[in-house]
């Protein structure tokens, strides 16, 4: 068998298996988005953490779960327009490093009438990866979902199973 009927093979098995490679890719970015809330979200400093800003980022983490979860499930079959919910969730891993991780980073409150910083280097480095790693799966996700789909259209065409 030639290497050009090993590839003919390996596109037409598309059609009857799953993208695990891209959904288990947006499962690692669930679990680290998961790890990076619950980091946050443990701390205890004073007051800090009750206002609007966190609220917003609680509701930002259910809908981000619930698009990462339904875009995991929808790379599985190759859907190709689930490859761009990913970058924009990939890329948005990145923008919230700026948002809660930053400022917390830079601020002080006061407990016990102490002044004490809210978020020390250490818990800042490891939300940052978390992060970090969570955007880099889901894009690594995207990427080869919008890869493979094109090469699986190309394929449906090139049979004739797609006009």
């Amino acid at each position: 068998m030639t290497t050009q009927d090993e590839k003919l093979i390996a596109r037409d098995r598309m059609r009857y298996i799953k993208n695990t490679q891209s959904a288990n890719l947006c499962y690692l970015g669930i679990l680290f988005n998961v790890l990076y809330f619950v980091n946050i979200y443990k701390s205890d400093v004073g007051t800090y953490y009750y206002n609007v800003l966190i609220g917003v980022s609680i509701v930002y983490n259910l809908l981000f779960l619930l698009a990462a979860f339904l875009a995991s499930e929808s790379v599985k079959s190759y859907v190709k327009n689930y490859s761009y919910a990913l970058f924009f969730l990939g890329i948005m891993q990145f923008v919230r490093i700026l948002i809660i991780p930053m400022r917390a980073h830079g601020a002080t409150t006061i407990v016990n009438n102490e002044t004490v910083k809210v978020m020390g280097n250490g818990q800042f480095f490891t939300c940052v990866i978390y992060l970090v790693i969570s955007g880099l799966a889901l894009l690594a996700a995207g990427y080869i979902n919008l890869k493979k789909s094109n090469e699986l259209t190309a394929h449906l065409k090139e049979i004739g199973e797609v006009a």
